[in-house]
Protein backbone atom coordinates (compact mmCIF):
# COMPACT_ATOMS: atom_id res chain seq x y z
CA UNK A 1 0.00 0.00 0.00
CA UNK A 2 1.49 3.69 -0.90
CA UNK A 3 1.04 6.61 0.81
CA UNK A 4 -1.45 8.03 -1.82
CA UNK A 5 -3.52 4.45 -0.96
CA UNK A 6 -3.91 5.73 3.01
CA UNK A 7 -7.23 7.14 4.30
CA UNK A 8 -5.51 10.11 5.32
CA UNK A 9 -3.94 10.90 1.98
CA UNK A 10 -0.58 11.95 1.75
CA UNK A 11 -0.88 14.28 4.41
CA UNK A 12 -1.10 10.92 6.58
CA UNK A 13 1.93 10.44 9.14
CA UNK A 14 3.48 6.94 9.21
CA UNK A 15 4.54 6.76 12.67
CA UNK A 16 1.12 7.97 13.91
CA UNK A 17 -0.69 5.17 11.72
CA UNK A 18 1.98 2.55 12.85
CA UNK A 19 1.36 3.64 16.24
CA UNK A 20 -2.34 3.32 15.89
CA UNK A 21 -1.74 0.03 14.13
CA UNK A 22 0.23 -1.25 17.12
CA UNK A 23 -2.45 -0.37 19.61
CA UNK A 24 -5.14 -2.25 17.59
CA UNK A 25 -3.34 -5.48 17.17
CA UNK A 26 -2.31 -5.49 21.30
CA UNK A 27 -6.37 -4.58 21.96
CA UNK A 28 -7.20 -7.14 19.50
CA UNK A 29 -4.53 -9.83 21.02
CA UNK A 30 -5.76 -8.31 24.63
CA UNK A 31 -9.03 -9.32 23.75
CA UNK A 32 -8.42 -12.98 22.74
CA UNK A 33 -6.36 -13.70 25.70
CA UNK A 34 -9.60 -12.64 27.72
CA UNK A 35 -11.91 -14.93 26.27
CA UNK A 36 -9.75 -17.94 25.49
CA UNK A 37 -7.42 -17.69 28.19
CA UNK A 38 -7.09 -20.03 31.20
CA UNK A 39 -5.42 -18.87 34.74
CA UNK A 40 -3.06 -20.60 37.14
CA UNK A 41 -6.67 -21.81 39.08
CA UNK A 42 -8.05 -23.92 35.85
CA UNK A 43 -4.57 -25.30 34.85
CA UNK A 44 -4.70 -26.55 38.64
CA UNK A 45 -8.18 -28.08 37.44
CA UNK A 46 -6.74 -29.64 34.59
CA UNK A 47 -3.90 -31.52 35.95
CA UNK A 48 -6.53 -32.33 38.93
CA UNK A 49 -8.15 -34.08 36.65
CA UNK A 50 -5.26 -36.08 34.59
CA UNK A 51 -3.73 -37.31 37.88
CA UNK A 52 -7.43 -38.65 38.70
CA UNK A 53 -7.90 -40.29 35.56
CA UNK A 54 -3.72 -41.68 35.51
CA UNK A 55 -4.79 -43.15 39.38
CA UNK A 56 -7.62 -44.86 37.62
CA UNK A 57 -5.95 -46.26 34.78
CA UNK A 58 -3.26 -47.53 36.44
CA UNK A 59 -5.39 -48.92 39.63
CA UNK A 60 -7.85 -50.67 37.04
CA UNK A 61 -5.38 -51.61 34.29
CA UNK A 62 -1.93 -51.66 36.20
CA UNK A 63 1.38 -50.80 34.69
CA UNK A 64 0.95 -52.27 31.37
CA UNK A 65 -1.28 -49.56 30.43
CA UNK A 66 -0.51 -46.59 32.73
CA UNK A 67 2.72 -46.46 32.00
CA UNK A 68 2.31 -45.47 28.28
CA UNK A 69 -0.04 -43.38 29.36
CA UNK A 70 1.63 -41.24 31.83
CA UNK A 71 4.39 -40.93 29.13
CA UNK A 72 1.71 -39.67 26.52
CA UNK A 73 1.26 -37.34 28.84
CA UNK A 74 4.45 -36.00 29.72
CA UNK A 75 5.68 -36.16 25.91
CA UNK A 76 2.61 -33.73 25.71
CA UNK A 77 3.56 -31.73 28.09
CA UNK A 78 6.95 -31.66 27.26
CA UNK A 79 6.40 -30.82 23.42
CA UNK A 80 4.32 -27.71 24.59
CA UNK A 81 7.50 -26.76 26.66
CA UNK A 82 9.19 -26.85 23.49
CA UNK A 83 6.71 -24.64 21.43
CA UNK A 84 6.85 -22.50 24.46
CA UNK A 85 10.40 -21.96 23.70
CA UNK A 86 10.08 -21.81 20.12
CA UNK A 87 7.62 -18.77 20.86
CA UNK A 88 10.02 -16.42 22.64
CA UNK A 89 9.18 -17.78 26.12
CA UNK A 90 12.15 -17.82 28.43
CA UNK A 91 13.29 -20.47 31.08
CA UNK A 92 10.17 -20.55 33.94
CA UNK A 93 8.00 -18.73 31.70
CA UNK A 94 7.90 -21.22 29.02
CA UNK A 95 6.98 -23.79 31.73
CA UNK A 96 4.71 -21.39 32.88
CA UNK A 97 2.69 -21.37 29.31
CA UNK A 98 3.10 -24.91 28.69
CA UNK A 99 0.85 -25.22 32.08
CA UNK A 100 -1.42 -23.02 31.27
CA UNK A 101 -1.88 -24.43 27.32
CA UNK A 102 -1.47 -27.99 28.33
CA UNK A 103 -3.96 -28.09 31.62
CA UNK A 104 -5.83 -24.61 31.44
CA UNK A 105 -8.42 -26.06 29.21
CA UNK A 106 -8.89 -29.28 31.34
CA UNK A 107 -10.35 -27.03 34.10
CA UNK A 108 -12.64 -24.48 31.89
Amino acid sequence: MTVEDWPEGRAADPAAARERYTSDLRASRRAVRVVCGADTGDAHTGLAVVVVALVVVWSFEGPGTGGPVTGVFAALYLLLVGVGRLRGHRRMNAWRWAYLVGFGSWGR
